[in-house]
C-alpha cells in the first residue's frame, strides 16, 4: 500500500476508535510493515513512538496485559501549538483567502498544503511541522475534501480576480470605509409549506404542513431577502421584498441599509464598496443596476466601487457564510407562512462571534421589462477597474 493510501486509511479510520484500540490499531499496522513500520505509522498519524510501542505491546499481549485505561472523548491532551492563540489566527488568515466549500456545512477547507502552510509560518516566526499544523487545522474545522465538478467555466486569472477584490477589502478596511456584501437570498413561498431541517419538538408530535408546496389558487405570497452584510462590523441587514427581484428592488435595499445603519455607523464615510456575484439583478452586465447605483451615488455623496466574483463563485461571497447560512440554520424546519414570520425569524439570528441581523419588509412595487438606452448610459460617471 502506498504512503498516501496508508495515511488516508488512517485519517478514516482514527476517529472512530477509543484511545486504547486508536494504540492497538497503528500497531497492527506498524508490524504488518515491519523494520521502520514505528516511525512511518508515528509520522503519518502524529502520534508519538512510544504511543505505537505500547499499541504492539496490547496486541501481542492478546488483551491480557493490555491496559484498560481509556479516556474520554476529547481527552487528548492538545499540542502546545494548539493552545497559542496569536498562531491560530495566523494561521487561519493565511488559508482565509484560499477556504474552500459549502457555506451551509460546519466543515471548512483549504487548497493550501500543509507542508506550504508551515513554511509561510517560519516566514513569520513560527516553528511549527506540517504534521502539527494538520493537527490543528482538524481543530479549526477543516477537512480535506475532493474536487467538486460543478462550475460550467473557468478562467486562467480566476486566482488574480479573488486576490485583487481582496486586496481591494483590505485597503477600504483599513481606511474605516464600509465594506458590504451583497446578494438575493432564494425567494421563499410564504404558507404552511415544509421547510429543510430539523426542530425540537415532543416526540411523535411533527409540525403539520401541507402536502404540496405550491401556492393557493386564491392567492400567493413570497419573500424575497436582498442582504446586506458588513464585513468590518460583523453586521447584517435584510431587506424583505414582496414583489419582484429586480435591480431597482437591489439598489433600493442598499440604500435603505445606508439610510438606517451604514451612515450612523460610518458618519465620515466618502466611499463604498461593493462584493456582488457576477450575475443576477446586481449582476456586472444589467444596465439597470448601474443606473440605479449613480442614483444612490448622487443622493449619498459616495464614491461607490464594485468588485464582482467570477462566474461560478457566488458562494464564495463572504454574505453567503457569514449571513445567509445563519439564518437558513435558524428557520430550520418552520414553516414561513407569513412575512411577519419571515422577519422574526431573520431577526433573531445571531452567532457567537457577535453577528446582529437588522431586518425590514419592503411592500413597494418594483416593475420588471425595464429598459435602458444606450443614451442614459452616456450619462453615468463610471469608471473601469485597471485590473482586467
Amino acid at each position: 500500500m502506498s504512503t498516501e493510501k496508508l495515511k488516508e486509511k488512517i485519517n478514516d479510520i482514527l476517529p472512530f476508535l477509543n484511545e486504547r484500540q486508536k494504540r492497538i490499531f497503528l500497531g497492527a499496522e506498524a508490524k504488518s510493515i515491519g523494520y521502520g513500520g514505528i516511525s512511518k505509522i508515528a509520522r503519518l498519524a502524529g502520534v508519538s513512538r512510544p504511543t505505537i510501542h505500547q499499541g504492539i505491546s496490547d496486541l501481542e499481549s492478546g488483551g491480557n496485559n493490555a491496559s484498560e485505561s481509556v479516556r474520554v472523548s476529547g481527552g487528548d491532551p492538545k499540542p502546545k501549538h494548539a493552545q497559542n492563540k496569536k498562531l491560530l489566527k495566523t494561521i487561519e488568515s493565511l488559508i482565509e483567502d484560499s477556504t474552500r466549500g459549502d457555506p451551509m456545512s460546519p466543515l471548512k477547507w483549504t487548497s493550501k498544503s500543509t507542508r506550504h502552510l508551515s513554511e509561510e509560518l517560519y516566514k513569520k516566526g513560527y516553528e511549527v511541522s506540517y504534521e502539527t499544523i494538520r493537527v490543528i487545522l482538524k481543530q479549526l474545522g477543516y477537512s480535506l475534501q475532493g474536487n467538486d465538478k460543478s462550475l460550467e467555466d473557468s478562467h486562467p486569472d480566476r486566482d488574480a480576480q479573488f486576490k485583487y477584490i481582496t486586496m481591494q477589502v483590505k485597503k477600504f478596511l483599513k481606511d474605516n470605509f464600509p465594506v458590504i456584501s451583497v446578494a438575493t437570498k432564494k425567494k421563499e413561498l410564504l404558507g404552511n409549506y415544509a421547510n429543510k431541517g430539523q426542530e425540537w419538538r415532543k416526540k411523535g408530535s411533527p409540525r403539520k404542513v401541507n402536502g404540496r408546496d405550491f401556492p393557493d389558487p386564491k392567492g400567493k405570497e413570497i419573500g424575497i431577502p436582498y442582504g446586506i452584510y458588513d464585513q468590518g462590523k460583523n453586521l447584517g441587514w435584510i431587506n424583505v421584498g414582496c414583489d419582484h427581484d429586480t435591480s431597482d428592488f437591489a439598489v433600493q435595499s442598499i440604500h435603505r441599509w445606508w439610510t438606517y445603519m451604514g451612515r450612523k455607523i460610518y458618519p465620515d464615510a466618502k466611499k463604498l464598496l461593493i462584493c456582488a456575484d457576477s450575475g443576477g439583478s446586481d449582476g456586472y452586465r444589467v444596465r439597470l443596476w448601474k443606473i440605479k447605483l449613480q442614483e444612490f451615488a448622487n443622493k449619498s455623496g459616495m464614491e461607490i466601487t464594485v468588485c464582482h466574483f467570477p462566474k461560478g463563485t457566488s458562494k464564495w461571497n463572504k454574505i453567503e457564510h457569514r449571513l445567509f447560512s445563519h439564518i437558513s440554520m435558524n428557520w430550520k424546519g418552520h414553516p414561513l407562512t407569513s412575512h411577519d414570520v419571515m422577519v422574526n425569524l431573520i431577526g433573531a439570528t445571531k452567532t457567537k462571534t457577535g453577528l446582529k441581523v437588522v431586518v425590514k419588509i419592503d411592500k413597494r412595487k418594483y416593475p420588471t421589462g425595464i429598459k435602458v438606452s444606450d443614451q442614459e448610459m452616456e450619462k453615468i460617471n463610471i469608471g473601469k477597474h485597471n485590473f482586467h
